[in-house]
Formats: C-alpha cells, sequence, structure tokens
C-alpha cells in the first residue's frame, strides 16, 4: 500500500508540532516526581499491558465475534496508548509528564507484547500457528517522535522563557479544536501500528 505525502510528512510534522507545544509547558522535576512516586506508573502500566486484553478477551468471548474481528480487537487492546491520551491529557488539564512516560514506557514493552498477544489470539482464535515479528523500527519511530519535540519544547521552556511564551500562543490558538488534533495523532499512531 503507498503512502501519501499526508500520511508520511504532514501527519508526523503535525504530531511533531503538538507535541512540541505540550512540552512548553513541561519540566524536568514533572519526570522526577513520577519516577520518585512510581505507583501510578505501575498501576497505568499494569492496566494498559494486561488488564486491558484481558477485558477485550472478555468482550470477544461474551460478543462470539467472528476470528477475524476478535483478533483485531486483541491487536487494539495490546496496542500502546497513543499520542492522542497525551493531547487531551493537557486539554483537560492531566498529568501530562505521566503520561508521555507511559506512552514512552508502553511502547517499548510493546515490542514484545504485541506479537505475543496476537500470536496468541491468532492461534486461539483462527487456528493459526503464525509468527507476528517484532516491530523495533516502528517502535523507534513512535519514541523518537513523541520524545524529541517534548525534549525540544522543555529546553526551550527552561533556557528560553520568553519565546516559549510567543510560542505557546498558536498552541494555545489550537487548543479548542481538539479533535483534529486527535484525528492528527491517531492517524500517525494507525500508521506506525497497523492492523495487518
Amino acid at each position: 500500500m503507498q503512502e501519501s505525502a499526508l500520511s508520511t510528512i504532514g501527519l508526523p510534522a503535525a504530531l511533531a508540532i503538538i507535541m512540541l507545544g505540550l512540552g512548553l509547558h513541561l519540566r524536568v522535576d514533572d519526570f522526577r516526581r513520577i519516577w520518585r512516586e512510581p505507583r501510578a506508573m505501575v498501576i497505568g502500566l499494569g492496566c494498559q499491558s494486561v488488564l486491558l486484553p484481558l477485558l477485550c478477551f472478555g468482550l470477544v468471548e461474551a460478543f462470539g465475534m467472528p476470528p477475524e474481528l476478535a483478533v483485531g480487537m486483541m491487536l487494539l487492546a495490546a496496542s500502546p496508548g497513543g499520542t492522542t491520551a497525551t493531547l487531551y491529557s493537557h486539554l483537560l488539564k492531566g498529568d501530562v509528564a505521566l503520561n508521555i512516560s507511559l506512552t514512552a514506557v508502553n511502547s517499548v514493552l510493546a515490542i514484545v507484547t504485541i506479537p505475543i498477544v496476537v500470536n496468541l489470539a491468532l492461534e486461539l482464535f483462527m487456528g493459526q500457528q503464525q509468527y507476528v515479528p517484532l516491530q523495533f523500527r516502528k517502535t523507534l519511530e513512535v519514541i523518537v517522535l513523541i520524545l524529541t519535540p517534548v525534549v525540544i519544547g522543555m529546553y526551550i521552556h527552561a533556557r528560553i522563557p520568553a519565546a516559549s511564551r510567543k510560542m505557546d500562543q498558536p498552541v494555545a490558538r489550537m487548543q479548542p479544536q481538539p479533535d483534529l488534533g486527535a484525528c492528527l495523532a491517531e492517524g500517525l499512531h494507525a500508521r506506525q501500528y497497523p492492523a495487518r
């Protein structure tokens, strides 16, 4: 399948701008606090990596979904949290640093968890013993696209506060249109973790 310029250039650029804007509001202390008090991080990772696939499995079984749909649902449940959650966390005054940390760590864990969940789902629902390979390159792309702009935004916020305030104004004007940002973010997430 050929990718358009929108998906290869436009969506990543839009996502980078959004994440840069989020970084303008963060400090290193926000992330230090999370690692000093890891309880929320551990609970979040447990919910995303274990509880969500188990709930999905229960729903798939309860509704008797067709095998192909069941495998697709399990793939979605195993996929790491997208950048949409980070955007909405910012818009709703949530803990953005925690959200970014969860996304980064869960994306690394997904290198292992997605193949395990999908391979088990293929065998259980479709009777196929196929091997879904690790998606290390795709995971690295997601981490770089999320963390690099955030780090740049944090650096600008810490070192050049006047520039940070100026740059924040266009981002603030985008905030009343969260659905646009959400669509852009989810479009990129779907590109990085496509259902096959």
